[in-house]
């Protein structure tokens, strides 16, 4: 398999998983300005909509959308934990999470990413965010994981994007739970090697 991914975007989630599940792969970077991977190929002819994460399988199918990757990546590898079997409930509340990380969080920051956002416009999406951290602190402070006891995919996720935050000046410290769960995910190996692989 390959990873297609850029350093400081939400493909930090399906490399994260990709090492907690042990699984072998090849990273390929992409230069999200021109489009072109590190090995010179033009990244819109692999994934149609130019957007990381792209996750191409040994048959040549290429699969996009990162709660979509995660799943399957965790589908691989059953008995790690990091997905519920599908179709049981617990697996409709994992995607109920993704979609939430997805819809409130990751599209909620993507605005703050605008240097010509008014300061108007960045204080509303800002407050917006606010309120989405509000409900996921008080989620956290009564259990580790948004599942519950154990870290899953939905984690590296919501991991990787409230990584952004420092790019906006949001001081986590502001939701202690929410502060505490991002250090208890860094700390984590297969974290910290996916961090140094981007990093390098």
């Amino acid at each position: 398999m390959k990873l297609y991914y850029a350093p400081y975007t939400c493909s930090l989630s399906p490399h994260i998983v990709l090492r907690e599940l042990g699984l072998p792969f090849e990273l390929v970077k992409v230069d999200n300005a021109t489009k072109r991977t590190s090995d010179g190929r033009d990244f819109r002819t692999i994934s149609r909509t130019g957007y990381v994460a792209a996750l191409e399988l040994d048959d040549g199918q290429v699969l996009g959308e990162g709660p979509a990757i995660v799943q399957y990546l965790a589908d691989l590898r059953p008995d790690s934990g990091l997905a519920p079997p599908p179709a049981s409930w617990q697996r409709v509340r994992l995607q109920e999470w993704l979609n939430f990380v997805t819809s409130e969080i990751h599209a909620g920051s993507a605005p703050l990413f605008n240097a010509a956002l008014p300061d108007e416009a960045k204080a509303f999406f800002r407050q917006k965010l606010f309120k989405r951290f509000d409900l996921l602190q008080e989620t956290l402070a009564a259990q580790d994981y948004l599942m519950g006891a154990a870290f899953s995919v939905v984690d590296a996720y919501l991991f990787t994007v409230l990584g952004w935050c420092r790019f906006f000046a949001i001081d986590l410290a502001a939701w202690p739970a929410l502060e505490a769960y991002v250090r208890r995910i860094n700390a984590r190996p297969a974290v910290q090697a996916a961090l140094r692989a981007e990093a390098a």
